[in-house]
């Protein structure tokens, strides 16, 4: 269940990081307005507050096992919302990125 519940934090911080900068940059770059920006502002700072109920303690390996899935996530969502089409480079090097997070998270350890 510690698994289970890791890998959702994981998404819905993904989910509100990606989302929120991608709102910024709607409102910036696509001249969307400040409620985008003010929207995407919000969801950034609420993805701060995801990893902290992430149920391993040490911030580092919290932050550094994200960093995969926010790879992972970013191409997920250009494919979504942008209909961007990843080569299987961006492909490969996605999957690198998730057998990292699997092996920094979930690697058994010693106590």
């Amino acid at each position: 269940m510690t698994v289970a519940r890791s890998i959702l934090l994981f998404l819905v911080a993904a989910l509100a990081e990606i989302g929120g900068a991608w709102l910024v940059w709607q409102g910036w770059r696509e001249n969307r307005g400040l409620l985008w920006i003010a929207a995407g502002v919000i969801a950034l700072g609420l993805y701060g507050f995801v990893a902290t109920f992430q149920p391993d303690p040490n911030f580092g390996r919290i932050l550094a096992a994200y960093g995969g899935i926010f790879v992972a996530g970013s191409l997920a969502w250009g494919m979504v919302v942008d209909r961007f089409r990843p080569d299987r480079y961006d492909l490969v090097g996605a999957a690198i990125c998730l057998v990292g997070v699997a092996v920094i998270m979930y690697a058994p350890r010693a106590s």
